[in-house]
């Protein structure tokens, strides 16, 4: 009894030991496969030979039961040492590894099967053929960033980008990609939602042969597009369109008319023309034809550098027309005064007394606490202040929050500012 006892803990430890071998044997041979790549390819590494370091044993956590991870279960037979065995995520971020080829696509294909998001930017690709041979072996890919990697020579054909036909968000941030690439890309991509074109030193755009029906969203920042002529291309190209972001541009002025700007971007709901060159109402104004437009962001435009925060928004929402446009055209005896309000004349109580004190609505409620310092005679730290809407049913509304600005709230001329003293 006890040899067949002893004898069946040998066995057992023994297939134990010889399995743990087996899973170091397979990631030796990867990694031994690809370091053997590598002194071939000196221009660069392996995409498995980057996977291999990251998720190694060493570097990061194997999987050795139930519990938190994604099970990276590769192509093989049935109980492959492999499985339930490497705890990989499903986001890969591979930035700046230095890699310029695939390395074994059935490696990739046993190791990212279930990854959804892939960051390889700033790495050494060179050519889409290598690019497609990592992302047509990651079937469920959705995301992908290849920012700053030197792709402005790089030819893309029709079936090489068919393997990118999953991806939703794609990044091509300083690659110089040619505008022949983008619509290769969006042509054999049927569900694309999301590109990124930054710092591509685009100056002109070329108009694509079919539109991208399923874009919803263009970053473009920090090009060299001047000239709306370029601009309006992006209307055709992607009809869907519901934002965009073209900051840094130095845009010069917006030349179509309402009814081809309502006809251009039907769906636009958002647009960025930060540090763009607008100078003239005229191109603000026509931003009220797109008929879908809820948020425009105008900040370092010559036009509104001399006016402060507060005349700025109420400066770039047409408060006057839209009130037309609804309500029809005023009485002509009527005094309009549509220069955004500064100041508010308003009753200061404090305890039994009662002041009047001019007070800026460009202000902050901090600012004007020390503003009424010398009113009430207590510290900023030992006052509260509560607004009162005369023209209202609702109570006092408190000034909580120190950065909000007054004019936020509304102030008008006859409204209360009631003091209390913080309770000790």
């Amino acid at each position: 009894m006890f040899g067949r006892n002893k004898q069946d803990k040998l066995n057992f430890w023994s297939l134990w030991f010889t399995e743990e071998l087996q899973i170091q044997s397979v990631l030796s041979v990867c990694c031994g496969r690809v370091r053997a790549m590598e002194a071939s390819e000196t221009e660069g590494r392996t995409f498995m030979q980057a996977i291999c370091e990251k998720y190694s044993p060493e570097n990061f956590p194997c999987r050795r039961g139930p519990g938190m991870g994604v099970v990276v279960v590769p192509s093989g037979p049935q109980g492959s040492p492999m499985k339930d065995r490497l705890n990989m995520p499903s986001v890969l971020v591979l930035n700046g590894c230095g890699i310029s080829h695939a390395g074994e696509q059935g490696e990739i294909s046993a190791f990212c099967a279930h990854v959804v998001e892939l960051d390889l930017s700033h790495n050494k690709f060179q050519n889409w053929h290598e690019i497609s041979k990592i992302v047509s072996n990651v079937p469920n890919l959705e995301f992908l960033n290849l920012s700053s990697n030197q792709l402005r020579d790089a030819a893309l054909d029709s079936d090489c980008a068919k393997a990118f036909s999953s991806i939703r968000r794609l990044v091509l941030n300083n690659t110089q990609v040619s505008w022949d690439t983008v619509h290769t890309f969006s042509q054999e991509m049927p569900e694309l939602e999301e590109l990124f074109l930054c710092l591509n030193e685009y100056t002109t755009v070329t108009l694509a042969a079919m539109p991208c029906p399923t874009l919803r969203l263009l970053h473009i920042t920090d090009n060299n597009l001047h000239d709306w002529s370029e601009v309006r291309k992006f209307g055709s190209m992607f009809p869907a369109l519901d934002t965009l972001i073209m900051a840094n541009n130095n845009l010069n002025s917006i030349q179509d008319s309402g009814e081809i700007l309502r006809r251009l971007f039907p769906n636009l709901r958002s647009i960025n023309l930060h540090n763009a060159g607008l100078n003239r109402w005229e191109d603000i104004e026509k931003l009220n034809f797109l008929p879908k437009l809820e948020e425009v962001r105008l900040q370092g435009i010559p036009l509104l550098r001399d006016y402060t925060s507060m005349e700025r928004r109420y400066l770039t929402i047409a408060q006057y027309h839209c009130l037309v446009t609804k309500y029809g055209k005023l009485a002509p005896l009527a005094e309009i005064d549509l220069r955004p309000r500064c100041h508010a004349k308003v009753e200061v109580r404090f305890e039994d007394k009662v002041e009047q004190v001019s007070i800026r609505l460009d202000q902050t409620v901090a600012e004007l606490k020390k503003q009424l310092r010398t009113v009430v005679q207590l510290s900023t730290n030992n006052m509260r202040l509560y607004y009162i809407d005369k023209g209202s049913a609702f109570g006092p509304d408190e000034l909580k929050f120190s950065t909000r600005a007054l004019y936020s709230y509304s102030i008008q001329d006859g409204d209360e500012i009631l003091v209390v003293p913080k309770s000790k």
